[in-house]
Parts: structure tokens; C-alpha cells; sequence
């Protein structure tokens, strides 16, 4: 690689498709930020407990990534910051709506 060894299409493609795979875990594990804030008042807990066994999938996927890339940064990086705004989409959608108090959109 010439030039900045930290800028190529190989890496940004890794950090990229490693976003995705969190998104992607994300959206098979959980509701939308949407939806859990406006579910949060009923039950925010079993919410934010996918959102964290989402975040563990991702945190493996990017962890297998990072033994198998030469560079292994750049899945990490990927999978890394996903999952930190992810996280703090999620935290904030359950702090809004549980400060909201509203009924929800579910009933039991």
C-alpha cells in the first residue's frame, strides 16, 4: 500500500461492512429507537436487554473479524462505533419515553 497506510478502499470497505453487520444484528435483535421509546414506560428493561444481547452478537462478529483481518483494527473500528451509537440511540430513546410516561403503543 502506498502513501497513508491508514486510508484505502480495503479498509473502508472493512470498517463499512462491519457498521453494517452491527446494524444488521441490531435490527434482527431489537425494535427501532421509535418504538422503544415510545414503549419504554411499560417495559424499558426487557427493551435495553436485546439491545444489549445485540451488542454482544455485533461485539463477537467484530472480535471474529478482527482475528481474521491482517490489520485487525478495522473491523473493530467498524463494529465499535455502530455499536456506540446504537447504544446511545437506544439509551436515549428509553430515557425520552420513560420521561414522557405515555401509555405506549402495545396493550396487555
Amino acid at each position: 500500500m502506498a502513501g497513508n497506510e491508514l486510508v484505502s478502499d480495503d479498509i473502508a470497505i472493512t470498517v463499512a461492512v462491519y457498521a453494517a453487520l452491527t446494524y444488521d444484528i441490531i435490527s434482527a435483535t431489537n425494535s427501532s429507537p421509535q418504538t422503544t421509546e415510545l414503549n419504554a414506560a411499560t417495559r424499558a428493561g426487557t427493551l435495553m436487554k436485546w439491545v444489549r444481547i445485540g451488542l454482544l452478537q455485533a461485539a463477537l462478529f467484530g472480535a471474529i473479524g478482527a482475528l481474521l483481518d491482517k490489520r485487525r483494527w478495522p473491523p473493530l473500528l467498524g463494529a465499535g462505533l455502530a455499536a456506540g451509537l446504537l447504544w446511545a440511540q437506544y439509551v436515549h430513546a428509553r430515557n425520552a419515553g420513560i420521561a414522557k410516561g405515555q401509555p405506549g403503543t402495545e396493550t396487555y
